[in-house]
């Protein structure tokens, strides 16, 4: 699943006629990006949930096939319903089994095809990377393979595998935040983990975009 339902207030006025994921990224299209990725890991169903301006996403991935992939679109009422609660709502088109989840305004070249399967009794594995200067209390610690949430910080990369049960207490259409799931299954002791030592990029900004962009292209020379 692709997190592309987000109205990108941070980065107005770019995304007033444009939605965040299609924000062009040296010559491509955010959310393209990671379309690639994931064909090249040998996914091939996609959900991607969308709300504000989400008809130019649909008129632009279509079905999939341009990546060799079947996209299908989870559809939210204006002003979204937060990441769980967009996950939540996607459930029915996700399946029993675990499922990856990317947040759809990130960049990072993360090989997913290297994501272990999860541990019997675990309910998350997430991707952290070090902290960015924008974020420098970051998120969650890390202690070999497990997450916590002890003072040692590294920041959410924005992906992780989640099984539905995860989000079995958020009814369809209610708007829930992702982080107090994470939170509680830590504390469970029911997160494992992993560090994305490559490049990932939080495009939060028009800066950021810009730089990425310049990256990227220099990158290419």
């Amino acid at each position: 699943m692709i997190l592309a339902a987000g109205r990108g207030e941070r980065m107005r006025p770019l995304t007033d006629r444009t939605p965040k994921p299609l924000l062009p990224v040296a010559g491509k299209p955010l959310i393209v990006w990671h379309l690639e990725r994931l064909a090249r890991a040998g996914v091939v169903h996609v959900v991607i949930n969308v709300a504000h301006l989400g008809e130019h996403i649909e008129a632009l991935l279509g079905d999939g096939d341009a990546w060799g992939l079947e996209i299908r679109y989870s559809s939210e009422p204006p002003g979204a319903l937060e990441t769980a609660g967009g996950i939540a709502l996607a459930l029915p088109l996700l399946g029993d089994e675990p499922f990856l989840v990317v947040n759809g305004d990130i960049y990072c070249d993360f090989d997913f095809a290297s994501l272990p399967a999860l541990g019997g009794g675990d309910l998350a594995h997430l991707i952290l990377v070090d902290n960015p200067a924008h974020h420098r209390q970051g998120d969650f610690a890390l202690d070999g393979t497990r997450v916590s949430n002890d003072s040692q910080r590294l920041t959410f990369a924005g992906i992780g595998v989640y099984r539905p049960q995860l989000f079995s207490a958020i009814a369809a259409g209610e708007r829930a935040k992702l982080a107090p799931l994470l939170t509680q299954a830590i504390d469970a002791g029911r997160v494992s983990g992993q560090m994305h030592r490559g490049g990932w990029v939080d495009v939060g900004t028009p800066e950021r975009l810009a730089a990425l962009d310049a990256d990227l292209r220099q990158a290419s020379l």
